[in-house]
C-alpha cells in the first residue's frame, strides 16, 4: 500500500503483530533480517493480513509462521490499532498461558528472544514498535473484568424473557463468550479489550448452566448484593472492574465500591442485540 505522500505500507488489507507477554520472561521479540523493512531492528512477529481476515486471527497466524507460536499457547487481552485511513496496523497483546520456546521458521528472523520489560528499550527497535511500546508496556499489568447484572440486561429488551428466565440468561451467557469491549466502555486506553466476565443471576435464572469462560455467579438472595460483592472481590485482586447495569441504585453502589458502570444498552450494543 502506497500513500499519496509516497510512504509504503506492507499489506493491502492492513497488517497485525502479536505481542506475547510472559510475566516471568518478558515479551517475545523478533530481530529482523537486514534485507527486510527496517532490517536489523527488533519488533513483533507479524505481517500482512489476508482479505477478510481479522487482526486477531492474522496476528496469531503470522506469529505461528514466523516464531512457531503453538496453538492455544496465548490468549488475547487487548488490541491497539494504528489507523492511518488508507492502512492500519493492529498490535494484539496476548498472555502466554502455555509456556513455549520460539522457533525461527522463516527467513525474516535473525533471532527470536524473550526480552525482560526493562531491557526492551535497550534494543534498536523497529520505529513503529518503539513509538507504541511505552503505552503497551503501561497496559501490560491492566486486567479488566466486567460484572453483568443478568436480570437488568435481559429485562431491558421485551422479547419474552419472562417466560423462561433461565433460558434468557443462558442466551446472554452465550453471547458474552469472547466478549470484546471497546476500550472507552471500560475507561481504558488502547482499542479493544477482552475482559473477564462474571454473569450474576438470581431467582429462576439461577438454574442456568455454567458457561466455560464465563463465570456464572448465582445470588442466594438479592442480586444487587451479589453483584457488589463480586465487584469488590475482583477489585481486591487488582482488576479494573466495570459493572454492567442500568439500575441507578446499583450503579451508585458499584461506583462507591470503586467500579465503573456501563449501561445495559451499551453492553447489548457491543454484543449485538
Amino acid at each position: 500500500m502506497v500513500a499519496d505522500t509516497g510512504e509504503k505500507y506492507w499489506g493491502r488489507f492492513g497488517a497485525a503483530g502479536l505481542l506475547a507477554y510472559d510475566p516471568g520472561r518478558g515479551v517475545l521479540l523478533q530481530h529482523r533480517v537486514a534485507w527486510s523493512h527496517f532490517g536489523g531492528t527488533w519488533g513483533l512477529p507479524g505481517g500482512a493480513l489476508h482479505e477478510g481476515e481479522s487482526a486477531l486471527v492474522g496476528a496469531v497466524r503470522e506469529a505461528q509462521e514466523e516464531a512457531g507460536v503453538p496453538d492455544r499457547a496465548v490468549v488475547a487481552r487487548f488490541t491497539s490499532v494504528l489507523d492511518l485511513g488508507i492502512w492500519s496496523y493492529t498490535t494484539v497483546v496476548a498472555d502466554v498461558v502455555e509456556p513455549f520456546e520460539p522457533v525461527i521458521s522463516d527467513p525474516e528472523s535473525v533471532a527470536l528472544a524473550w526480552v525482560p520489560l526493562d531491557q526492551v528499550e535497550e534494543l534498536p527497535l523497529h520505529p513503529g514498535f518503539g513509538e507504541s511500546w511505552p503505552l503497551l508496556r503501561s497496559l501490560l499489568e491492566v486486567r479488566p473484568a466486567v460484572v453483568v447484572d443478568a436480570a437488568n440486561v435481559v429485562g431491558s429488551v421485551p422479547d419474552g424473557w419472562w417466560k423462561d428466565r433461565a433460558g434468557a440468561a443462558g442466551r446472554l451467557r452465550d453471547r458474552l463468550a469472547g466478549f470484546a469491549a471497546p476500550a472507552s466502555d471500560l475507561g481504558l486506553a488502547a482499542t479493544t479489550w477482552f475482559p473477564e466476565v462474571s454473569l450474576v443471576v438470581e431467582g429462576q435464572a439461577r438454574s442456568v448452566a455454567d458457561g466455560g469462560e464465563i463465570s456464572v455467579i448465582r445470588a442466594d438472595a438479592g442480586g444487587d448484593d451479589a453483584i457488589v460483592e463480586e465487584a469488590r472481590r475482583l477489585l481486591s485482586l487488582g482488576r479494573e472492574v466495570t459493572v454492567a447495569t442500568s439500575d441507578r441504585g446499583l450503579q451508585s453502589r458499584a461506583e462507591a465500591a470503586g467500579a465503573r458502570t456501563l449501561s445495559a444498552g451499551a453492553l447489548l450494543k457491543t454484543i449485538g442485540r
